[in-house]
């Protein structure tokens, strides 16, 4: 299995560690999704929860798109997978995709994300209210932290019903 990940550093300064830890839970995520097959991919292996492992990549493309891009920076970008009809459309609609084209596009996230707040402080205030709140750049990359450690642990369990492998 392939591990990209850089571990994040014991002493750095706020910002720098934020960024760390959240690329190493991305990379972590991209190492539970390798060497498997398109279908090993799709599986629900933890019934009756509908999660997968191709699921959990277009759920965190639609999460980075919509904290980074609708939120921080005040666009108005659509939902990729999610619909009125299907609110979960990102873990349920797997049939029109393939799992290349989810990681693609769950990169492609990844790199529009660190363009837009590289270089911005972490009190800066996002473009878009949330819930009528202002947000703030320091919280929304502790919020992406939870949310990518959250799903890693969805997925460590969702790859270790497929083939067993386990592991941080």
């Amino acid at each position: 299995m392939t591990d990209n990940r850089i571990d994040p550093p014991f002493i750095a300064a706020e910002l720098p560690m934020l960024y760390s830890w959240l690329d190493w839970h991305r990379e972590t995520l991209a190492v539970k999704c390798a060497g498997l097959s398109e279908e090993q991919l799709r599986l629900r292996s933890v019934p009756p929860s509908t999660l997968s492992l191709l699921g959990l990549l277009r759920h965190l493309a639609e999460v980075e798109r919509y904290w980074f891009r609708n939120i921080l920076n005040g666009e108005d970008v659509p939902s990729l997978y999610c619909t009125e009809q299907d609110p979960d459309g990102d873990f349920n609609l797997l049939d029109s995709c393939s799992a290349e084209e989810a990681l693609a596009q769950w990169r492609a996230e990844i790199d529009i994300a660190r363009g837009l707040y590289t270089g911005l402080p972490l009190d800066v205030v996002a473009k878009q209210q949330r819930r009528g709140e202002d947000v703030s750049l320091h919280w929304i990359l502790i919020h992406m932290i939870e949310e990518y450690a959250r799903h890693n642990g969805h997925a460590d369990m969702i790859r270790e019903q497929i083939d067993g492998v386990t592991g941080e």
